[in-house]
């Protein structure tokens, strides 16, 4: 149970990650944030995956996308550029 739950953070983590860096602009998420947008990202990605039959490469291309969207939303959507 306990490696369940590591490895889920852990992928959490890396799809949270590749969302953001997905997202134009700078992002003020924390740590946390990013891992619950990358968890449930993860968790989504792998259900629709797994219902259209989809292989490794686009489960992980879904999930990454779920986690742009998840880190644009909770980010408040795209940021306008700082003016001086």
């Amino acid at each position: 149970m306990l490696a369940v739950i590591t490895v889920a953070v852990a992928s959490g983590l890396v799809i949270g990650a590749l969302g953001r860096l997905v997202v134009p602009h700078r992002q003020d998420l924390s740590l946390w944030q990013t891992l619950v947008v990358g968890v449930v990202a993860a968790l989504a990605g792998g259900l629709v995956a797994g219902a259209i039959g989809a292989g490794s490469v686009v489960t992980v291309l879904i999930e990454v996308a779920l986690a742009a969207i998840g880190v644009a939303l909770v980010a408040g959507g795209p940021a306008a550029p700082r003016s001086r």
